[in-house]
């Protein structure tokens, strides 16, 4: 195996984002995406998810960005290993960049 110097390691890519949908039954949807309004679209059009063969996306209501792929899967699992209650502690909280109580509303196309 050839090694590379530090500085010509490729630098790795932070444009995962890990999302939370808010779902019509009240439930809450976690996943990861490099285009959360547009996997929001797809969800909303029948795309992707079977859990939205039986509810329907109402918004997205928490969003953090900056992961890499793996960094997103991680954080993924982690919050759908929280109760309910936790995940609408992480909505409110400093670390949804959504900000300030607001939701991100991807309209369909």
């Amino acid at each position: 195996m050839i090694q590379l110097p530090c500085d010509e390691h490729p630098t790795p890519v932070t444009n995962w984002n890990v999302y939370i949908i808010l779902c019509s039954d009240r439930s809450l949807y976690t996943g990861i995406s490099t285009d959360p309004a547009r996997r929001f679209r797809q969800h909303a059009g029948g795309q992707g998810a079977r859990y939205f063969r039986a509810r329907k996306p109402l918004r997205i209501v928490y969003l953090e960005p900056g992961h890499t792929h793996g960094s997103a899967c991680r954080r993924e699992l982690q919050i759908k290993g929280m109760t309910k209650p936790a995940k609408q502690d992480l909505i409110v909280s400093e670390v949804n960049r959504i900000g300030n109580g607001q939701v991100l509303t991807c309209e369909q196309t």
